[in-house]
C-alpha cells in the first residue's frame, strides 16, 4: 500500500508540475507578447480568460451549473483524499514466518506489536513504550517510543532493546534483520525540594 501512494504521489505530482508549467509558461510567453501556438485560446496581454460569448453560452441549460458543481465537488473530495493519505502511516496487518520446512507462517502485526511493546515496557526505566510496524510482510520494520522515567539511562535502555526485546523479536520471526527507529521522551516531572 506504502509503495503504491508513493507511486500514485510520483504521477500526480509530476502530471501536476508539468500541466503548470506548461500552463503557466504558455500564459507567461501570451502576456508579454511572445508567440504562441495558433490553438493556444490566450494570444496576447489584453486578451482574456472567457469571452462574453463563452461565460453565457451555457446560462440558459438546466444541467451546466449541477454538473460544474459535481465536477468540482469530486475534484475537492479527492484532493482532500489525497491529502489525508498523507498523513496515514500504513501499518503492517502480518508478518510472515519461515518456518524452515519449506511452508510460511502468518503472525499478526498487532501481536507482535504488544509483545514488543510489553518486552520493552518491562525493562528498567521506561514507563511506557509504544511500537508500530511498517514495511513488507517479508521485511517488516518497528518504530518504537518509549517514556523513560526520570532516573533512567537512555544508553542502558536502548542497548536493553536491542540485545533483549528485538533480538527476541527477531529469533521468533526468523527475521535476519529488524531495522528499529526508537524515539526516546522523559516522563515530565515535578522538580524535588531539598530541605
Amino acid at each position: 500500500m506504502t509503495r503504491v501512494l508513493r507511486r500514485v504521489n510520483r504521477v500526480l505530482l509530476g502530471l501536476a508540475g508539468l500541466l503548470l508549467v506548461v500552463v503557466g509558461g504558455a500564459v507567461l510567453a501570451a502576456a508579454v507578447d511572445l508567440s504562441v501556438p495558433s490553438w493556444w485560446p490566450w494570444s496576447g496581454p489584453s486578451d482574456v480568460l472567457l469571452s462574453t460569448a463563452d461565460r453565457q453560452r451555457w446560462r440558459d441549460e438546466s444541467w451546466w451549473w449541477p454538473a460544474v458543481i459535481a465536477a468540482l465537488g469530486l475534484v475537492v473530495l479527492l484532493a482532500l483524499w489525497w491529502l489525508f493519505a498523507q498523513f496515514r502511516r500504513a501499518r503492517l496487518r502480518e508478518v510472515l514466518v519461515d518456518t524452515r520446512d519449506g511452508e510460511a507462517a502468518v503472525l499478526r502485526g498487532r501481536t507482535l506489536e504488544g509483545v514488543l511493546e510489553a518486552d520493552a515496557a518491562s525493562q528498567d526505566g521506561v514507563a511506557r513504550a509504544k511500537v508500530a510496524l511498517t514495511g513488507r510482510r517479508t521485511a517488516p520494520r518497528t518504530r518504537i517510543a518509549l517514556l523513560l522515567e526520570p532516573h533512567a539511562s537512555p544508553g542502558d535502555v536502548l542497548s536493553a532493546l536491542s540485545t533483549r526485546s528485538l533480538a527476541h523479536a527477531r529469533t521468533s520471526t526468523g527475521l535476519p534483520a529488524l531495522p528499529t527507529e526508537a524515539r526516546l521522551r522523559a516522563v515530565k516531572h515535578r522538580a524535588r525540594r531539598v530541605a
